[in-house]
């Protein structure tokens, strides 16, 4: 990082936090600053992978990707912007595969619950599965949630420049991945989930299209059939649904100008309803939260033909874990690096800018989150 002291402070807390007074004569601190490319080359020459959680990735992380690269090195990000992600993609993957770079981004709570679930219902079906929704609860306790206002920001700037990221992908001109099977319908933009027994929005993060882009790279390289996805949340009752209602039009409307852009992120607390906050969550909302991610899968049985026939198989399964912002996401985090440590052999033969379901789909990462708190499992699977 930037400030030698800061870095100081951390190694302290944590130090008294894991009860190891010797840490911080254990730990070597690097100096390095995204303004400063020479000292991003002298970090990433001292690294196997170097753990990147500088967000707004937008504007901070591009730098890092580039420095990693040039020196033969891996990066882990914990991005949740569409956006940065398929552009690094685009600019990267070649030079990254020719230099022998791991480059994977949304490797936090974005988006490693979402695309290995997708990756683990597949594996638990006994047939071929074809789409899948999931439904994400936030659970808080006494004190409530509040998220960080980094992530509101990455927000306000993703939305503020979607039209960019439409012109990304029509510039990318992909050939689109086949529908097999029936075609999984939207839902309206507030819908109710009788499974879950809650009214649901879209999910605004970037899971759709981290696990679309997962799906495109199975299907292309290693034959699997594509999985269509669809994100929801969950947000209870008609109370919180009209309380949302509103957030969502004040933020929908004032994002679409620069002062209104500017507000936003001064005031988060007030746009979003309490929400974010500059402080973040306290340690007792943190230690009170967790997350529940819910898959409800469709798909064929072995021998039933997805041309003519409906769905004749269901799956439903579980991503449950700690509270998401800090704790899920370092846990997911700090095992992706572990994993692209020691499971090299079953990491893609050559490097390059991948998804997390496309660089660990074969890997022991599953097992690794399940031994942490971060745990997938079949909740029930029945023939229709």
């Amino acid at each position: 990082g930037r400030s030698r002291e800061k870095l100081q402070r951390v190694v302290e807390r944590a130090a008294l936090k894991l009860g190891r007074p010797t840490l911080p004569s254990e730990v070597g601190i690097i100096i390095c600053d995204i303004t400063n490319p020479a000292s991003l080359d002298e970090m990433a020459k001292q690294a196997a992978v170097v753990l990147n959680c500088v967000g707004p990735y937008r504007f901070y992380g591009e730098p890092v990707v580039k420095a990693c690269i040039e020196n033969g090195t891996s990066c882990i990000d914990i991005c949740g912007e569409p956006q940065f992600l398929e552009l690094m993609y685009w600019k990267y993957h070649e030079k990254a595969a020719e230099k022998g770079s791991y480059i994977i981004g949304s490797s936090g709570f974005d988006s490693i619950p979402a695309d290995l679930g997708v990756i683990y219902t597949r594996n638990k079906m006994n047939g071929t599965l074809t789409a899948v929704e999931s439904f994400l609860t936030l659970h808080s306790g006494p004190e409530g949630l509040c998220i960080h206002d980094g992530t509101w920001k990455s927000a306000v700037y993703g939305f503020a420049d979607q039209s960019n990221l439409k012109k990304l992908r029509n510039e990318s001109n992909l050939k689109p991945v086949p529908i097999v099977g029936s075609k999984l319908k939207r839902r309206w933009p507030i819908s109710y989930c009788r499974e879950l027994n809650s009214y649901s929005i879209p999910f605004l993060g970037s899971d759709v299209s981290v696990v679309r882009r997962t799906q495109r790279y199975l299907f292309e390289n290693l034959e699997q059939s594509p999985v269509q996805y669809a994100a929801y949340m969950t947000v209870g009752g008609i109370t919180s649904v009209i309380k949302l209602m509103f957030a969502g039009l004040f933020f929908l409307f004032f994002v679409k100008f620069g002062i209104g852009r500017q507000l936003l992120i001064k005031f988060p607390w007030l746009f979003s309803f309490g929400y974010f906050s500059k402080q973040g969550p306290t340690q007792k909302q943190i230690d009170a939260a967790s997350f529940t991610l819910t898959f409800f899968g469709q798909g064929y049985g072995p021998g039933f033909s997805p041309e003519k026939n409906k769905p004749n198989m269901r799956i439903c399964t579980q991503v449950k874990g700690p509270e998401a912002g800090y704790v899920a996401t370092s846990i997911a985090m700090v095992q992706a690096a572990m994993t692209l440590l020691n499971d090299i052999s079953d990491l893609p033969k050559t490097g390059g800018v991948f998804t997390p379901g496309a660089a660990f789909s074969r890997t022991k990462l599953i097992d690794r989150l399940n031994q942490r708190g971060i745990e997938f499992s079949v909740i029930s699977s029945s023939e229709v």
